[in-house]
């Protein structure tokens, strides 16, 4: 799925990183828990997500997760924002809730990690 079509799905705005670079999507994986987002060994996926704090992207550099999409309304700090741009990570935001979200790019046929 094209970076473009899950911010129209989901109602996201672009924080940081550049689209021109993001990879197409192929599944989605839903987590506030980072260790379980160390264990993941697929690239080119969406972490849905509500944690709002610098770790968040320290671990998705260290993952190689592409794609943020932050949930609840919740905002990027300054810093994160910051950090995003340094690691090429695509960070979004979206009103929707994790649950909301996972199943509307589900339903638009974006595949599960598991």
């Amino acid at each position: 799925m094209k970076i473009e079509k899950i911010i129209e799905l989901t109602a996201a705005r672009v924080v940081a990183g550049s689209l021109k670079t993001a990879p197409e999507i192929t599944k989605a994986f839903s987590s506030d828990l980072m260790s379980d987002v160390l264990t993941l060994d697929h690239h080119d996926i969406v972490l849905i997500t509500g944690l709002a704090n610098i770790q968040l992207l320290r671990t998705v550099e260290i993952a190689d997760v592409p794609v943020v999409l932050l949930c609840r309304n919740k905002t990027a700090t300054p810093e994160m924002i910051e950090l995003a741009n340094e690691i090429g990570i695509v960070f979004l935001e979206t009103p929707f809730s994790i649950f909301r979200a996972g199943g509307i790019l589900y339903e638009n046929g974006l595949k599960p990690l598991y």
